[in-house]
């Protein structure tokens, strides 16, 4: 790997940006500065927390910045969830939402097996 532009992961992770902001555009005005901001936020700090991890040079912290991604993936999962459950989200988007979320957080998993194993 030359740098974290090689990872497929981090490259799906920054097409799912894209993707939950075209989502979040048609949410409700009054949430700009709540529900849609953090779902926003969340979502960034995946492919942020995979290029940092992958900058340091270092395995146990590349899989520590993973873990922090991992960790981002459940935060948009349940910030998802919530918008649905307020009806900002129909079932179909919601449904594509989560299982990108989950094919992300596979992939990010299967990459921290690999580091640890390569230890």
């Amino acid at each position: 790997m030359k740098t974290h532009k090689d990872l497929d992961v981090w490259k799906r992770s920054v097409e799912f940006v894209t993707n939950i902001y075209r989502t979040t555009e048609n949410f409700p005005r009054t949430e700009i500065y709540g529900l849609t901001n953090q779902i926003r936020r969340a979502a960034v700090s995946v492919p942020s927390n995979i290029a940092e991890g992958a900058a340091r040079k270092n395995a146990r912290e590349f899989i520590q910045f993973l873990y922090i991604a991992l960790g981002s993936l459940a935060e948009l999962e349940t910030q998802i969830l919530i918008s649905k459950n307020l009806k900002y989200l129909n079932d179909p988007s919601s449904e594509d939402i989560q299982k990108e979320i989950a094919a992300i957080r596979q992939m990010i998993s299967g990459l921290i097996r690999f580091l640890k194993n390569k230890k």
